[in-house]
């Protein structure tokens, strides 16, 4: 017969190790060769029988301090040490595990515990997902939408029991009403209890005898629902709007989930959003930005402003409107603001009397009304 390993060799921690390090270790190595994960392999589950006789000894302070005085031998019947389980089995001869049934019930669904997570327990019903475009203007101030959408919801004809108009479904005389069955799984001189879904009710706890015609014995038909959604003023492309108890119905008395809509702005034809401030470029003649000029500048709403651009307007000037942007989401009066860059437009196509009209002012010009060409000139030549 092959020597035992060290138990701490056996979990791979030190012997100084304190009671989290070795649950920790116990657990990597519980989920790495549990029989559910590896069926047939006879080397995984000598594996997972070793470690769990190094944690039944090491988890318990009285054993581990028995072993690492005697070793082995503490619990050698041969040697007078006993069962080196102790306590750790019942009269029954089950492995008690604890809370270990967390996680080998969220690791393998059904065995250590796993199955106190019943399907007849109330389960929340799905949320759903809608794209929904709007206008930026419609963004900007707020709109009302009609949508439909698809949605899961409790049988009218059977209120949703499954079970046909007049009849009702019965407790499952195999499980009891609990979903749940118990089996017990022996491996070697070692027996593990586990809980799965029933088979005969399919884990619900109810038989149906006689199905619902419309929902075919499931509880739940499809509808097409219609609603009026709100648009906040001020939302912004991508931003979500969550309706809720407007998703899937739940089962067995769990809520309903949510409706999320995924907001999609269009872009504008000349404005760009920042936060809650707008941008956008605004063309102007060659005479306007030179003798300065009041020119009409477009606004969300539709109507333009007047706004004075003074003389000598030099391209790429950016000028604000305080309070013509996007109105700020929860307030009835702020408003980002308005930016708009002076774009000046080279007038093309001159007739002749038209250029020798734009010669003769270039040179009525002298170079102090050209300031930035004669500073650039400057710095090259240093003049």
């Amino acid at each position: 017969m092959a020597e035992k390993r060290d138990y701490y060799q056996v979990l791979g921690v030190d012997k100084n190790a304190d009671a989290a390090t070795i649950k920790k270790a116990y657990y990597k190595l519980a989920k790495q060769y549990h029989p559910d994960a590896n069926p047939g392999d006879k080397v995984a589950e000598e594996k997972f029988k070793e470690a769990n006789e190094a944690y039944e000894v090491l988890s318990d302070a009285d054993k581990r301090a028995k072993y690492d005085q005697f070793g082995h031998a503490a619990f050698d019947p041969s040697m007078g040490g006993g069962n080196p389980f102790g306590g750790g089995f019942g009269g029954e001869g089950f492995a008690d595990f604890g809370d270990l049934g967390d996680l080998f019930g969220g690791i393998f669904g059904s065995a250590f515990g796993g199955g106190r997570r019943t399907r007849n327990g109330p389960v929340r019903g799905d949320d759903i997902g809608l794209n929904l475009t709007v206008t930026f203007e419609e963004a900007a101030f707020g709109v009302k939408k009609d949508i439909s959408y698809n949605r899961v919801c409790h049988c009218a004809e059977c209120g949703g029991s499954g079970a046909a108009k007049g009849t009702s479904a019965e407790t499952c005389s195999v499980c009891h009403g609990t979903g749940q069955i118990k089996r017990v799984q022996r491996m070697g001189g070692m027996a593990f209890q586990s809980t799965t879904a029933c088979d005969a009710c399919r884990g619900t706890g109810k038989i149906i005898k006689e199905p619902c015609q419309k929902c075919r014995g499931s509880g739940f038909v499809r509808e097409t629902k219609k609603l009026t959604v709100s648009i906040p003023a001020g939302i912004a492309n991508g931003e979500r709007i969550a309706l809720r108890g407007q998703g899937n119905e739940g089962k067995n008395g769990g809520g309903a989930g949510d409706l999320i809509i995924l907001v999609s702005v269009r872009p504008h034809a000349i404005f760009q959003r920042e936060n809650y401030d707008i941008f956008c470029d605004v063309p102007v003649t060659v005479t306007e930005a030179t003798l300065g000029a009041e020119i009409d500048i477009p606004t969300l709403e539709g109507t333009p402003v007047k706004y004075t651009i003074p003389e000598g307007t030099q391209p790429g000037t950016r000028f604000s409107i305080r309070g013509k942007g996007i109105p700020m989401m929860g307030s009835s009066s702020r408003r980002g603001d308005l930016y708009f860059t002076v774009a000046i437009e080279i007038p093309k196509g001159l007739s002749k009397k038209q250029k020798e009209a734009m010669e003769t002012f270039a040179k009525s010009c002298g170079e102090s009304n050209y300031t930035k060409k004669k500073q650039f000139f400057q710095k090259i030549f240093k003049k």
